[in-house]
């Protein structure tokens, strides 16, 4: 049987535990989770109350779905004391995707591997992890790199990643989205180090590509 290239999210809410309104954090999750699906055809679930699962045909968007799903989450955090998050393990591979998002029937070791990934996040103050078919030194450390960005992120820096990394518009364009001024805009993208995390995400755009169609 011919196994299809993936890419799998599995993900947990950052502390979910000691957060008080649950059904606001509900709420933003199953937006992020709707807007996956309909803006990259993606395959989702949920399990344990803050827990959840992603799957999608196209490897080398598996980041940007959780750079953004991250971004949608401390866009909605209630204040700067209490920031919402999540730790995401991001595997690409080969596998089939789940029944009407059923993934107790997915197979593939790209499941296993991000389970395990995000298992061992769970271990330390890391909430981003990239398992390849192969372990590649430099994308874990680049990876490293921009979990430690995103970790800074206010709700403002949030809020226009959110929407630049759906759109790429212009400032100008976006500042009109938001209702807010072109400088202002700027100041919020620069914090977030958009120019990094946009070059980051290229970068694996391409290197996952090239590892998903070279012979196995």
């Amino acid at each position: 049987m011919n196994e299809n290239s993936l890419g799998v999210l599995t993900g947990d809410i950052v502390g979910s535990r000691r957060i008080n309104d649950h059904m606001q954090l509900d709420q933003a999750l199953e937006s992020v989770l709707g807007l996956l699906e309909s803006q990259y055809g993606a395959c989702v679930d949920r399990y344990r109350g803050d827990g959840f699962q992603v799957a999608l045909s196209s490897p080398a968007q598996t980041m940007t779905a959780a750079v953004l799903t991250r971004a949608a989450l401390i866009r909605h955090s209630p204040s700067r004391r209490e920031t919402w998050d999540a730790r995401i393990a991001v595997a690409v591979g080969w596998g089939d995707l789940p029944e009407a998002g059923r993934f107790a029937s997915a197979n593939g070791e790209v499941y296993v591997r991000s389970g395990q990934t995000l298992d061992a996040l769970s271990e330390g103050d890391t909430r981003f992890a990239l398992s390849l078919p192969q372990p590649d030194d430099t994308l874990a450390l680049l990876t490293r790199f921009a979990d430690d960005v995103i970790q800074g992120w206010t709700h403002n820096a949030a809020e226009v990643m959110y929407w630049q990394l759906q759109h790429g518009e212009t400032q100008q364009a976006l500042a009109k989205r938001l209702g807010r001024a072109q400088s202002t805009i700027h100041q919020r993208l620069h914090a977030a180090r958009w120019s990094l995390i946009d070059d980051y995400l290229t970068h694996l755009d391409r290197r996952i590509t090239a590892i998903m169609e070279a012979p196995r």
